[in-house]
């Protein structure tokens, strides 16, 4: 099976031999992929709407893996029972759900080795609240698809200190575009950044001559926003 090129940098963070828990699971192709190349031994296929998951299981049954994934309605980690996964994938999903699904199952998550996320909105409120509840940041990768650039990250639990909380260490520019991607020159966030830059510019130049209180505040904004990616642009110049 081949995966579209976002859902493959998803799978490709997840952990050789690591059992899986995909939440929102969909069609399962990322636990048929890592499954059927012997990546992970097992997995467990979630999801809230009995629909995807009549899907799931019939593409599970397709490459004949009925004995190695399991298929479940959950809402979140709500079924899945402690010591059954090693990792976790929430990829897909919008930003503000990412981190209910994490906060709801706060216990079990915290036994966990691993969660692979791949939110698709409201990233840096994503960031902050793991650094909040003391999630170390393994990795994170970024691909552009169809036009469109995805970010994600691969972190560990707090394992033993569930809902321990720390302060965020990360400067604004770092939690907007990642600490780890910037700290790597990722070259798909240098792409993100240069159109980020050059669509503020844009809209700048247009803005300028108008001069309501509405407007105002739109320029400051986007004078703000403007600053923080040419700060992010910065690690690029060294």
């Amino acid at each position: 099976m081949e995966l579209s090129k976002r859902l493959n940098a998803v799978a490709s963070l997840v952990t050789e031999g690591y059992r899986l828990a995909d939440i929102g699971t969909d069609h399962a192709y990322i636990p048929i992929y890592l499954v059927s190349s012997g990546k992970i031994p097992e997995a467990v296929a979630m999801d809230v709407n009995r629909g995807p998951l009549l899907r799931a299981e019939e593409n599970i049954r397709a490459n004949g893996l009925q004995n190695k994934i399991k298929t479940r309605i959950s809402d979140g980690f709500s079924a899945l029972n402690r010591e059954e996964a090693d990792s976790a994938v929430i990829a897909g999903m919008g930003g503000s759900l990412t981190i209910r699904i994490l906060r709801e199952g706060a216990g079990l998550v915290c036994s966990l080795k691993e969660c692979i996320l791949q939110p698709q909105s409201e990233i840096e409120k994503v960031r902050a609240f793991l650094l909040e509840e003391g999630f170390f940041f393994l990795g994170e990768d970024m691909v552009e698809e169809d036009g469109k650039y995805y970010p994600m990250m691969k972190v560990r639990p707090p394992q033993g200190r569930c809902g321990a909380r720390n302060e965020p260490d990360w400067n604004e520019t770092e939690l907007r575009y990642g600490k780890l991607l910037l700290r790597e020159r990722n070259p798909v966030l240098r792409e993100y950044l240069r159109r980020e830059i050059c669509i503020r510019t844009g809209i700048l130049d247009r803005l300028k001559d108008r001069n309501s209180p509405d407007v105002q505040r739109r320029i400051a904004e986007l004078e703000e926003e403007l600053k923080i990616a040419e700060k992010g642009m910065d690690h690029y110049a060294v």
